[in-house]
């Protein structure tokens, strides 16, 4: 799809992952079923696979997952102006928050109501994980491409079972990737 860049762009940039930034809790994969419906399903900016080329790529690049993803997704649809735009609309919110919590630490720090609404959030941040790998096996099966799927579910079994280093497996889907998924009746 053709993205028309002009102010109004930018602005339902900034605003979106502003807004997703807001409600990422749980850590750097939340982010990608929020990117994933807001940018791919809602958008149609980009497609499921670039974005999962990208979360690939900014998990295995030094820094924050959420921030190098939201400047490589922005970056991708309008440049460097987008990576900028992507880049404060995701730091911004945190920024927010931490300097609220810091500001009353100690009135919060032990708040039971604060801790039971953390618990509940980290539920939520939990299926939404779970969700987007359910949705992208599906995809991997209805495709009928086994050499995908045998590698997920040992990256699965390996990272789960056998307590393997999950950037080793990153490294090692990686080279296979490069090498088998070349040929493309396996990918």
């Amino acid at each position: 799809m053709e993205i028309k860049i002009d102010a109004n762009f930018y602005w339902k940039l900034f605003k979106s992952t502003f807004i997703v930034s807001a409600f990422t809790v749980g850590g750097g994969y939340v982010i990608i079923p929020l990117l994933k419906a807001k940018y791919v399903d809602e958008y149609h900016w980009i497609s499921d696979e670039e974005t999962l080329n990208m979360v690939a790529i900014a998990q295995s690049t030094p820094g924050i997952m959420a921030v190098n993803t939201a400047i490589m997704l922005g970056y991708r649809m309008a440049g460097v102006l987008g990576a900028l735009t992507g880049m404060f609309a995701t730091v911004l919110p945190p920024l927010i928050i931490i300097t609220i919590v810091a500001t009353f630490y100690d009135l919060i720090a032990h708040n039971e109501t604060v801790q039971l609404v953390l618990k509940g959030m980290q539920c939520g941040a939990t299926a939404l994980l779970l969700n987007v790998a359910i949705d992208l096996l599906k995809k991997q099966f209805e495709k009928k491409l086994i050499l995908p799927i045998v590698i997920i579910l040992a990256t699965f079994v390996a990272n789960v079972f056998l307590d393997v280093n999950i950037m080793a497996l990153v490294a090692i889907d990686g080279i296979i990737g490069f090498f088998l998924l070349r040929d493309k009746k396996y990918s």
